[in-house]
């Protein structure tokens, strides 16, 4: 026989051999996976999850932990034990109480002053032809008098520090606000990246049983063992993943200690809050009352009360005053009974203002002043306005990306588990369309977790923005 014939011939079976191959790997493959899925000791690991656990975290020392249930409850405790901590709250609060003493002082300037004075020294007096002398003269004088017209200036800088104590108060508000939306923010920071892990987490527990199937397959196929090494390799990028969420979480924890101390309260629950959009028209009408607009009020409102006492520093002025004085001399002609002398005196002054050049500029300077505070508060007003509007279309946005993802997501389930299902059973596809299937319903969960915290992040601005955010909490 030739030996080309019997060449062919023996490569025959050969031929019939690989047809069939192919199917009994497709199945070899499904029995390993199925095998690894049902495999108790491999069942914590190959389970598919779509849950997201609850973050461990220690309440702050001296105070219990709210329950996992009241996410409002553990926000309020941390924004509390925030203002507790707070130094520049503390500094504004002290800046408060001494704007109020600077409006008593003022207030007190209209009231009876007293005051009491002496003098000791030699004497001369020199009176036509009489000469008198002392070696030593003791005077004493008390004085009474009180301020009863100014033309309104004292008023004036009474309601002017009293304006600007109005506004320390407010700023000391509006710094508390600030320092709430800082930490409410940080917790949805904390949440998310903590979500994320979880997310990547899981991905890589179902990309270590495809690894683990994979490996018993290429035990029995050397030919499988590229499919192992892009397994490993998509396993490897979910790590990195994770330990990036881990990091970004853990930087985010840092940054919320400064504020709320070294024990956190836990962080449970806090993706089901400001899920609702608030309607636009009622954050506009509540824009005009929040309190920064109110502190801009106020510093207009005492520039332009500071502008009239200044208008009314050229006006006359006029107090009555009550006077006594008691002098003794010691040595010389005066000296003993001929040097003692009581006077008395009362009346009323009047202080009229003849010329005074800058008195015009000086008034001029003041009501521009007031006038450029109120263009300023105008125009912190239509920011603020505008930037409701940017924000509240920038959370409807975003809860309408996870509603959108939402949807887009069960239907990535059911391609994963199809595709899932075909490799292991049918044969049809290949591993790599099982892991592109993975990898893209693990990415469309994070894409979920980021558009859901996008959105509570910009509902925190526009309750700060709009009513204020401690309202919120309580």
């Amino acid at each position: 026989m030739p030996a080309a014939a019997k060449t062919r011939r023996s490569h025959r079976p050969r031929r019939r051999w690989r047809r069939w191959t192919r199917p009994a790997r497709a199945l070899l493959a499904g029995w390993a996976l199925a095998g690894l899925v049902t495999c108790p000791a491999q069942a914590s690991r190959c389970v598919d999850e779509s849950h997201f656990d609850s973050g461990q975290a220690t309440a702050a020392p001296g105070q219990s932990a709210p329950p996992a249930s009241d996410p409002r409850g553990q926000l309020q405790a941390m924004v509390a034990q925030t203002l507790a901590r707070s130094e520049s709250l503390g500094a504004a609060r002290l800046l408060a109480e001494a704007a109020d003493q600077d409006t008593a002082e003022l207030r007190a300037a209209k009231q009876i002053q007293a005051s009491m004075g002496g003098t000791a020294g030699p004497a001369v007096n020199h009176a036509a032809t009489v000469n008198e002398h002392s070696l030593l003269q003791l005077r004493g004088n008390f004085s009474l008098s009180q301020l009863l017209y100014d033309g309104g200036r004292s008023d004036r800088l009474v309601d002017w520090r009293s304006r600007i104590a109005d506004a320390a108060r407010l700023g000391q508000l509006n710094l508390q606000e600030q320092l709430t939306l800082n930490t409410v923010a940080l917790a949805f920071e904390r949440s998310r990246y903590r979500m994320q892990a979880q997310v990547w987490g899981q991905h890589v527990r179902k990309m270590g049983c495809l690894v683990e199937a994979l490996e018993q397959i290429v035990a029995a196929d050397k030919g499988r063992l590229s499919e192992l090494v892009q397994a490993q390799k998509s396993m490897q990028q979910a790590e990195l993943s994770q330990v990036q969420a881990v990091s970004a979480a853990r930087q985010i924890e840092l940054r919320l200690r400064r504020l709320v101390g070294d024990g956190l309260p836990a962080a449970d629950g806090l993706s089901s809050l400001m899920l609702a959009v608030p309607e636009l028209t009622g954050l506009l009408a509540q824009a005009e009352r929040s309190v920064e607009i109110a502190q801009l009020d106020a510093q207009a409102a005492a520039l332009k009360e500071y502008a009239r006492s200044v208008e009314a520093g050229n006006k006359p002025q006029l107090s009555w005053t009550v006077g006594a004085s008691q002098s003794l001399g010691v040595g010389g002609n005066l000296a003993g009974a001929a040097g003692r002398a009581t006077a008395l005196s009362a009346g009323l002054a009047i202080n009229v203002p003849l010329l005074s050049p800058g008195i015009a500029a000086s008034s001029d300077a003041a009501r521009k002043r007031a006038q450029a505070a109120a263009l300023q508060r105008s125009d912190a007003l239509e920011s603020r306005r505008a930037r409701l509007a940017e924000t509240h279309e920038q959370a409807s946005a975003a809860f309408d990306r996870v509603r959108r993802t939402g949807e887009v997501l069960r239907d990535s389930e059911r391609v994963r588990n199809f595709t899932l299902q075909q490799w292991q059973q049918l044969g049809r596809r290949s591993l790599f369309d099982v892991m592109a299937a993975e990898s893209d319903h693990y990415n469309l969960r994070v894409a979920y977790v980021n558009a859901l915290h996008d959105g509570q992040q910009m509902n925190t601005i526009l309750s700060s923005l709009g009513p204020g955010l401690s309202v919120w909490l309580k």
